[in-house]
């Protein structure tokens, strides 16, 4: 079997500054055609968006896929709620984890495989102020040490 092809659509880097992701999950999405035309533009955000579960069902809330040019009628609301498409063991063993305190879902990236959409969303732990503030001290420290390093290979 070949290799399915993975082009990224939109990914959520807020969520990995604002949240620990514990666990990440692979889903399908119900999609309507014209969204699915405007996702192939890369016209999508999950910036704001957010995950629930009800009656058993996953939605994801919040998530912006801009209307189609062409689609006239066939558009859709850009922020309408969509299902996306999970195993009901998954979902079950995933609800059990969301009564724990302080967890979340978070959509952490939409892309195409092969020729279906994917959202990867993430089980997630809210991060505290100073957890953010350790997390951007890190990065300057790497940032840093990175510029040191090329300096010193130029010589």
């Amino acid at each position: 079997m070949a290799k399915e092809s993975v082009k990224l659509i939109a990914n959520n880097k807020k969520a990995y500054h604002d949240y620990f992701i514990e666990d990440k999950y692979e889903t399908g999405i119900a999609l309507v055609g014209t969204e699915v035309k405007s996702l192939r533009m890369g016209k999508c955000s999950i910036k704001e968006a957010f995950i629930r579960i009800e009656h058993g069902e996953v939605f994801v809330y919040g998530m912006h896929i801009s209307p189609y040019e062409k689609g006239n009628i066939f558009n859709k609301d850009p922020l309408r709620v969509r299902k996306l498409l999970m195993h009901r063991g998954e979902i079950l063993k995933l609800d059990g984890k969301l009564k724990e305190k302080g967890l979340t879902l978070v959509p952490l990236q939409v892309y195409f495989k092969g020729s279906l959409v994917k959202v990867e969303i993430g089980l997630a732990r809210g991060k505290k102020l100073y957890d953010k503030r350790a997390d951007i001290a890190k990065k300057d420290q790497r940032r840093e040490l990175e510029k040191d390093f090329k300096v010193k290979n130029l010589y």
